[in-house]
């Protein structure tokens, strides 16, 4: 059972790097946004950050990869 609040904050602080997508089970896209933060030398990042937003939001990103609901 994952935590809303850990995956929130995870794509906050450490989103550019895709910590909160591995946290949650997404390993391709944590690839895919690693990459694409080295390739924009950091700018990337911002796609993680709203991620983070989202997730404590709940309204788009809801579940983990496994289809179970974020607590």
């Amino acid at each position: 059972m994952k935590q809303k609040m850990v995956a929130g904050l995870l794509g906050i602080f450490l989103g550019g790097f895709g910590v909160h997508n591995f946290y949650l089970g997404y390993t391709k896209k944590a690839v895919i946004q690693i990459i694409v933060t080295l390739v924009t030398c950091g700018i990337g990042s911002w796609w993680g950050l709203i991620e983070g937003i989202l997730i404590l939001c709940g309204k788009t990103i809801t579940t983990d990869a496994q289809g179970n609901e974020l607590v």
